[in-house]
């Protein structure tokens, strides 16, 4: 279905070089969205995935020029924000709800896809499958949703880990449940699959390798106070992407 507003994305996806930068789901702070937004375009992110709110859509839109992704847990909320400017749509994010003791079980998650895509019947759509399922239970709640329409799979899987170690050790331990379900999904689905949650320019690679064609990245820019690091940030990101990526055509 892929109606992306420019090839350069699709073609991210297709050359497994794809980045998203989250500013996160309810992060409604317009200086700090800004900022992150800009960060990602001048660090050469892909595209950027902001909260669906109106204001904070136009805002970005008028300050640089990558897509923008909205996302939501709400099939009409996203359909505002594709009205509003949105070039994307993510039902996902889900990180956010966790921590007020909110899950999102497979039903739920396949019954706002098949009411989003009943709204918004040509926008890309890409739907994250919350960790919280056994991975086999992943893996089938995948098919469905690409079945009802989503054009990408999102995996997450950063605040199920608790590493243990330090240093380069600890982030593999962080990343491990989303690059486990990238694994399995991307063995069993024929659109693209975007690994997230608790991923670093380490572990980046390693998502490529498993069957992922993009990344997600949030805290890991988002919550950096220096405009400067979080160019870096995504900086480094890009850099260990295109790495991987030559040395899979390799």
């Amino acid at each position: 279905m892929f109606d992306f507003m420019d090839v350069m994305l699709k073609d991210a996806f297709a050359q497994g070089r794809a980045l998203k930068v989250i500013s996160g789901l309810k992060n409604l702070d317009k200086e700090n969205v800004l900022a992150v937004a800009r960060a990602a375009e001048m660090g050469g992110a892909t595209f950027v995935d902001i909260a669906a709110d109106a204001e904070l859509i136009r805002l970005v839109k008028a300050a640089i020029s990558l897509p923008v992704c909205v996302s939501a847990v709400d099939a009409e909320v996203l359909a505002a924000a594709v009205e509003a400017g949105a070039d994307l749509v993510e039902i996902g994010n889900f990180d956010a709800f966790y921590e007020e003791g909110r899950r999102f079980e497979a039903p739920e998650v396949l019954a706002l896809t098949q009411a989003t895509r009943a709204l918004l019947p040509k926008i890309t759509l890409s739907v994250t499958v919350p960790h919280i399922l056994a991975l086999d239970e992943q893996v089938v709640l995948a098919e469905a949703l690409v079945e009802a329409g989503a054009d990408i799979i999102q995996t997450e899987g950063g605040k199920a880990s608790h590493p243990i170690s330090a240093g380069t050790l600890g982030l593999i331990e962080k990343a491990a449940p989303t690059l486990a379900a990238a694994h399995a999904i991307a063995r069993a689905v024929d659109v693209p699959v975007m690994c997230a949650s608790g991923l670093s320019d380490v572990t980046a690679p390693m998502a490529i390798a498993a069957g992922a064609q993009g990344i997600g990245v949030g805290s890991a820019i988002n919550k950096l106070n220096d405009p400067l690091a979080m160019v870096a940030a995504v900086r480094k990101l890009v850099e260990a992407l295109n790495i991987s990526n030559i040395e899979v055509r390799n």
